[in-house]
C-alpha cells in the first residue's frame, strides 16, 4: 500500500478533498413523497395567467427548496418572480455556464467556486462575469454584489464561511434563490428539469427546450456507443495526495452514477456505506478507476503512475490493462451539464483503449 510522505500532508490535502466533496453528496436522509416528486421532475410552476405559448407570465411561481440548517434536509420552499431577474450570483462555475448556454451572459454580477475548467466554447461570455471567490464563496460577498436571484448548487446554500447564506436568509433581503436538484437524489432528468424551469424564471424557454433536447441527444448517442458492450465496474478514487490511496463509495452520489451508467458502467461499492478499505478495493478488483482533477489538486500524473507502480495493486484488471481515466473537476462533480462533456470524453479513451 502507498504511504504519505507527511502525516500532515495527507491530512491537509484530504481535508480540502473532503471540503470539496462534501458540497458534492446528496443528502442522505429519505425525501419526503413531496420532496421525491419534487428532486425526479425539478420544480414545478404554480397556476398563473394564461400566457402565450413559450412565454412566462409574471409573477410567476416555482417550487423549489430550503434546507434545514447546514447539511440538513431538503424542504420545499416556493420562490415567487415578480419578473425575470436581472442580478444573478451563480454559487458555482458550473452553474454560471449553464446560465451562458442559455443567453444569460448579462444577467449575472457574480460567480465562484472555479474549481475545473471552463468548457471552451463559453469561455469568451464567462470572462465577462465579475469573479466574486475562485473558491466557495460567504453571504458577505454574495450580498454585496446586490442579486435579484442566487441560483447554484444546493448544498452551498448554506451560513457557513464557504456558503451563500441560507435560503430562508436570502430570502428575507428579498433575493430569490434556485437550488439545482442534480444534488438532492439527482439524476440527468433532474438537470433536464432545472434548465425548464431557469426557461420559464428568465422567460427563455425556447432556448431551455433546445438546449435540453440537445442534451438528451447526446446522452442517448453515448447509450447507442456502447449498446453492444458487456457492463463493466469501476471505483472512484479520490485524489487526496499523490501518493496514498483513497476510495470513495460515491454511494449518494446518484447523479454522477446516472451519467456513468450511459456507459453502461457499474459502481463496484453499490450499496457500501462509510469508508473503503484498499483492500476492499483489490478484493472487488473493478474494470476500471476514475479519478477527477481539481484546481489545486496533487499532481494526478504522478498520482496514475504511483498507482499502476503500487505492488499491492498489480492483481487489479484496472491495473493490469492501464484502465485509469480522467475528468475535469466541473465535468464530474460540477452537478451542471458538463456532465455530459465529461462522459463523451471518457468514452472516447476508452474506446481508444479497449479493454482486451
Amino acid at each position: 500500500m502507498l504511504k504519505c510522505s507527511s502525516r500532515s500532508t495527507f491530512f491537509a490535502a484530504l481535508t480540502l478533498l473532503l471540503l470539496l466533496l462534501s458540497a458534492c453528496s446528496s443528502n442522505t436522509s429519505t425525501p419526503s413523497t413531496a420532496e421525491n416528486t419534487a428532486s425526479q421532475t425539478g420544480t414545478t410552476e404554480t397556476a398563473a395567467p394564461a400566457g402565450t405559448a413559450n412565454q412566462t407570465t409574471y409573477p410567476l411561481t416555482i417550487e423549489n427548496f430550503a434546507m434545514s440548517g447546514e447539511g440538513g434536509e431538503w424542504k420545499p420552499k416556493a420562490q415567487v418572480f415578480d419578473k425575470a431577474p436581472e442580478r444573478v450570483v451563480a454559487n458555482t462555475q458550473s452553474a454560471a455556464e449553464m446560465l451562458i448556454k442559455l443567453g444569460l451572459t448579462d444577467k449575472m454580477v457574480g460567480v465562484a467556486a472555479l474549481y475545473g475548467a471552463v468548457t471552451p466554447d463559453v469561455a469568451d461570455e464567462f470572462a465577462k462575469i465579475p469573479v466574486l471567490s475562485e473558491n466557495y464563496v460567504g453571504k458577505e460577498l454574495v450580498v454585496g454584489a446586490s442579486p435579484d436571484l442566487v441560483f447554484g448548487r444546493g448544498d452551498l446554500f448554506a451560513d457557513a464561511d464557504w456558503g451563500v447564506g441560507s435560503v430562508d436568509g436570502l430570502n428575507e433581503m428579498n433575493i430569490r434563490t434556485f437550488m439545482q436538484t442534480t444534488n438532492h437524489n439527482g439524476t440527468l432528468e433532474s438537470l433536464y428539469s432545472d434548465i425548464a424551469q431557469l426557461g420559464k424564471i428568465f422567460d427563455v424557454q425556447d432556448k431551455a427546450t433546445q438546449f435540453i433536447d440537445s442534451l438528451r441527444a447526446r446522452a442517448e448517442a453515448i447509450k447507442a456507443s456502447v449498446a453492444d458492450q458487456p457492463e463493466h465496474s469501476f471505483a472512484y478514487i479520490v485524489p487526496a495526495t499523490e501518493d496514498s490511496i483513497t476510495v470513495s463509495s460515491m454511494q449518494n452520489d446518484t447523479y454522477q452514477l446516472d451519467a456513468l451508467s450511459l456507459l453502461k458502467l457499474k459502481n463496484a461499492f453499490d450499496g457500501v456505506q462509510g469508508e473503503v478499505s484498499v483492500e476492499q478495493l483489490i478484493t472487488a478488483n473493478p474494470d476500471y478507476l476514475l479519478l477527477s482533477a481539481y484546481s489545486g489538486s496533487p499532481d494526478i500524473n504522478k498520482l496514475i503512475q504511483n498507482l499502476y507502480a503500487n505492488p499491492a495493486l498489480q492483481s487489479m484488471k484496472a491495473i493490469q490493462n492501464k484502465q485509469i481515466y480522467v475528468t475535469d473537476f466541473s465535468q464530474f462533480w460540477g452537478y451542471g451539464y458538463q456532465i455530459i462533456d465529461g462522459i463523451e470524453k471518457m468514452e472516447k479513451e476508452m474506446k481508444a483503449n479497449p479493454i482486451q
